[in-house]
C-alpha cells in the first residue's frame, strides 16, 4: 500500500505539471496542428520522465540512460522555439532527470545550469526581470519536486523489499532454530529411549524387577522429550547441566559404556544461559557417542577454572588406522559452535593418542562463567 501510494503521488504531480503546461499552451490560441504537436511532445516527455523516475533506473546501462536523457533534453528545449516560455515548466522535468540519472556532482552541476538556462527564453521574449527570474526559479523548483518524489518512491520501494527480506530471513532463522533444537534435544532423547528399550528386552527374562525400573526411566525420558518438543515449538527452553550429567550417566550405563563423571558443586550455580548451552553440548556429545562410535569407556568432566567453565567429554570410540571420516562430524557440532560463540565460548574437538590400539576423542566446551548479556538468553533458547 505504501509503495502504491508513493507512486500515485508521483504520477499525480507529473500529470499536474503536464496539465499546467498544456493549459498555458492553450492560452496561445494555436491551431489544431500546433496543439497536436504540443500534445505529442508532452506525452513523450511524460513517458521519458516515468522511465527516469522508475526505481530501477540506477541499474540500467549507461548507454540507455544517456539516450533517454538526450531525448528528454531535446523535447524540453526544442519546443521552446515553438511555444516560448509557456513550455518552460518542461525544463524542470529535465532538471529532475539529470539529478536522478547522472552521478551526484555532474547531476547537480547540470541541474543548476538548466535552471539558469531558462533566463535566455525570458530575455529573448522580453518577459521582464520578474518573469525571467520566476521562470528560472520555477524550473529549479519543478526539478527538485520531481527528484524528491522520485527518490521517495524509490526509497519506499526499497524499504518494502527490505522488510520482505527481513521477514523471509526471520522465517529462515526460525526454521534453522527449530531444526537445530530438534537435532540437539530429540536426538538424545530418542537415542536414550532406544537404548533403554534394548536393555529392557534383555532384562525381562533374567531380571524383571530391574526391567520395570528401566521402564520407569523410559517413561521419564519420553515425558522429557515431549516437554522438549513443546519448548522448541514455543521458542524457549531452559536446561540444567547438573540434571543432564545424571541423565547422561544413566544412558551411557544402559549402553554398556563405562562412564566416569567428575563435577564440582559450583556447577549447580551456573547462570541459566551458560547451563543450558553446556547441557546442550553434553546431550550432543553423548548422542554422537551412542550413534556413531563403539566406545566402551567415557569420561565426563565439568569444572570451573578461574573465570572459565569447561565441559570435557572423552571416549575411546575411534579405531586406529580407520580412514573413515570422524564419526563425530556432522551438523550437530556446527550447531554447538554457534551456540557457544553466542555466549563468548568455543568448542574444541580433538583426536588423542592412547596407549592401546584405539584413539581417544575429546570434545571440550569452554565458556565464561559470567554471562555476557542477559538478552542472549532469548537467542540461545
Amino acid at each position: 500500500m505504501a509503495t502504491r501510494t508513493a507512486r500515485g503521488i508521483l504520477l499525480a504531480a507529473l500529470v499536474c505539471y503536464l496539465g499546467i503546461t498544456f493549459l498555458n499552451i492553450l492560452s496561445l490560441s494555436l491551431d489544431a496542428y500546433d496543439l497536436t504537436r504540443a500534445a505529442i511532445c508532452l506525452t513523450l516527455v511524460f513517458l521519458l520522465q516515468l522511465v527516469h523516475s522508475a526505481p530501477g533506473i540506477s541499474t540500467a546501462r549507461m548507454r540507455t540512460k544517456m539516450l533517454t536523457l538526450a531525448a528528454q533534453g531535446v523535447l524540453s528545449y526544442l519546443p521552446l522555439i515553438w511555444f516560448g516560455v509557456f513550455w518552460g515548466a518542461m525544463a524542470g522535468f529535465f532538471a529532475g532527470s539529470l539529478l536522478l540519472v547522472l552521478p551526484t556532482a555532474a547531476g547537480w552541476t547540470l541541474y543548476g545550469l538548466t535552471a539558469l538556462s531558462m533566463i535566455i527564453p525570458g530575455i529573448l521574449h522580453d518577459r521582464g526581470v520578474v518573469d525571467t527570474v520566476y521562470l528560472a526559479q520555477t524550473t529549479a523548483l519543478t526539478g527538485l519536486v520531481v527528484y524528491g518524489l522520485s527518490r521517495l518512491t524509490s526509497l519506499v520501494d526499497q524499504l518494502h523489499r527490505a522488510r520482505a527480506d527481513l521477514a523471509r530471513l526471520a522465517v529462515s532463522n526460525e526454521q534453522l532454530r527449530f531444526s537445530r533444537d530438534l537435532h540437539d534435544l530429540l536426538g538424545y532423547s530418542l537415542s536414550a529411549v532406544s537404548l533403554k528399550n534394548e536393555l529392557i528386552r534383555r532384562l525381562i527374562p533374567t531380571n524383571p524387577h530391574r526391567a520395570c525400573e528401566e521402564v520407569d526411566e523410559v517413561l521419564i525420558i519420553s515425558r522429557q522429550a515431549l516437554a522438549d518438543v513443546r519448548r522448541v515449538a514455543s521458542g524457549y527452553r531452559d536446561m540444567s547441566l547438573s540434571s543432564e550429567l545424571i541423565s547422561a550417566e544413566s544412558v551411557l550405563a544402559a549402553a554398556d559404556v563405562s562412564v566416569t563423571v567428575d563435577t564440582q558443586d559450583a556447577i549447580e550455580r551456573l547462570g541459566l544461559v551458560t547451563s543450558t548451552v553446556l547441557a546442550t553440548v553434553l546431550r550432543e556429545g553423548v548422542t554422537n557417542l551412542l550413534r556413531h562410535s563403539k566406545a566402551s569407556r567415557c569420561w565426563i568432566s565439568a569444572r570451573i577454572e578461574g573465570d572459565v567453565v569447561r565441559l570435557t567429554i572423552v571416549n575411546d570410540g575411534l579405531v586406529l588406522g580407520s580412514h573413515l571420516r570422524s564419526p563425530h562430524s556432522g551438523s550437530g557440532l556446527g550447531n554447538l559452535e554457534r551456540r557457544l560463540e553466542g555466549i563468548g565460548g568455543r568448542l574444541i574437538a580433538q583426536h588423542l593418542p592412547d596407549a592401546s590400539d584405539t584413539d581417544l576423542f575429546r570434545l571440550t566446551a569452554e565458556t565464561p562463567v559470567r554471562e555476557h548479556d542477559p538478552t542472549t538468553r532469548t537467542t540461545q533458547a
